[in-house]
């Protein structure tokens, strides 16, 4: 389709409006029932008797994954017996108890109330203490115990990653006591690799439920570039993005001026400034985008040390991100797309630290494939964030795309194309305008989630001048 070498440049571009969604995708329960057994028979395989999922109101995704259960104010567990013949039993708090039914699986779900997973000064006294509902639960004197929390280690941090757990101190300590405490262990591998975990490639239910999510924050996005004007507050900046209500999978991120170079505050009160750094990032489970910029319509408004800023930072940073484009795809290895961006941009002054993309999920960040020297290979199924962060640490600040998408084969997508035609559509729309407009090489598998697809302006208040590869 096109031949190097290439290049990137600031043009005038339309973005197309790629539409909002009118269905959307649920989990169906035999779903959620064949997660938990094929994680049941990961973990026999693995040599597991027990095995114990933890979740929080931070850390809900491997629980609201395998149940549709997801922690709200307290603390969570569910416990499978990999021996026995037990349904799996959800361990919940208070206020849990009676938000159960939000799982779609609940009748095939034990029940059980532990009050100490309330919050402090709610009542106490009417449940079973901890090592009683292990023992319901299966876990026996001698039993190996799998745990998944939301993070495994390797030996470069821990001397024995398999016994570090980082679940709260009282359910590790307790689960020692019960099982024996050689007896349990770090699983959470068995979710979260990007090779041999189970959360690394998605049905097509799930998928869809993804695009659904990228869509309404990217489109969040898109009011905010669109939008923004200096005079705001960052407040009323966040008010462009018309929020719908999704579940949150990190806390909105909006600010400009000194805040900016951080990347992570959360927006306030203070009034934006024409000349500013400007990022903003918004997450629901399944998706986030960022972009970032200057607060001004063209680099004569920016100080005259950095009025080069789209040289000398923003067509490198976009070139990267094209050719890890165009590496991307089924049977490509992490490495592949971690040279892609280091071939270009891994000089220091980019300071580009992260892994050039990763694994999502319903948390923000599953795990990554893509790290210098990966071997690890991209399979159909797995929903990839565009994510590729310099962080200058100079007046050049920052330039930045993330962005959701999924690798699918042609099975995929028939299946993708016939059950979800509204979603479908949205998805060809936004590879043609990345391959026509954009100039990006997109093999057939990548199906990009975002209405701003790869779309990055560096001057915000020029929304429509955006980059673009060229010959």
């Amino acid at each position: 389709m096109y031949s190097l070498p290439r290049h990137a440049e600031l043009a005038e571009l339309e973005l197309p409006e790629f539409g909002l969604p009118t269905v959307e995708p649920v989990i169906p329960p035999e779903t959620y029932l064949a997660r938990i057994e094929a994680l049941s028979g990961k973990a026999r395989d693995a040599g597991y008797d027990s095995f114990v999922v933890y979740g929080d109101r931070e850390h809900f995704a491997n629980l609201a994954w395998l149940t549709g259960y997801d922690p709200r104010f307290e603390e969570a567990l569910l416990i499978l017996d990999l021996k026995g013949c037990g349904k799996p039993l959800l361990v919940v708090g208070n206020e849990g108890k009676g938000y159960t039914g939000i799982s779609s699986i609940e009748k095939r779900l034990r029940v059980a109330l532990y009050q100490s997973f309330s919050l402090v000064s709610q009542p106490r006294g009417d449940s079973k203490p901890m090592k009683g509902i292990l023992r319901l639960g299966g876990v026996k004197r001698g039993a190996r115990v799998g745990v998944a929390g939301w993070k495994y280690y390797t030996d470069v941090e821990v001397d024995d990653p398999e016994a570090a757990l980082e679940i709260p101190s009282y359910i590790a300590d307790t689960l020692r006591r019960v099982a024996g405490r050689s007896n349990v262990f770090n699983a959470n591998n068995l979710l979260l690799h990007p090779v041999i975990g189970l959360r690394a490639v998605n049905d097509v239910d799930q998928l869809a439920q993804f695009e659904y999510a990228g869509t309404f924050t990217s489109q969040a996005l898109r009011g905010v570039l669109f939008g923004v004007r200096p005079g705001m507050t960052e407040h009323e900046a966040v008010q462009l993005m018309r929020l719908n209500g999704l579940p949150l999978s990190c806390h909105l991120m909006l600010s400009a001026g000194p805040r900016a170079s951080m990347g992570l505050p959360s927006p306030s009160s203070r009034v934006i400034q024409r000349g500013e750094p400007f990022t903003t990032a918004y997450g629901a489970w399944g998706s986030l985008n960022s972009r970032a910029g200057f607060m001004v319509k063209s680099e004569t408004e920016l100080p005259r040390q950095i009025r080069d800023y789209v040289p000398k930072l923003v067509v490198p940073y976009f070139e990267a991100v094209a050719a890890w484009y165009e590496k991307l795809r089924i049977g490509a290895s992490g490495g592949d797309l971690w040279k892609a961006v280091h071939g270009r941009i891994g000089d220091p002054f980019f300071g580009v630290h992260l892994n050039p993309g990763h694994l999502t999920s319903l948390d923000e960040w599953l795990s990554s494939p893509s790290y210098e020297g990966s071997k690890e290979k991209l399979v159909s199924g797995m929903a990839i964030q565009v994510d590729v962060i310099p962080g200058t640490g100079t007046r050049y600040f920052t330039s930045n795309i993330e962005d959701g998408l999924c690798l699918a084969d042609g099975g995929l997508r028939a299946e993708f194309a016939k059950r979800y035609p509204e979603a479908w559509g949205r998805i060809e729309a936004r590879r043609e305008f990345m391959i026509e407009k954009l100039g990006l090489i997109l093999a057939p598998e990548v199906l990009p989630f975002s209405n701003i697809p790869a779309y990055l302006p560096p001057f915000i208040l020029s929304p429509r001048s955006a980059m673009r590869m060229t010959f």
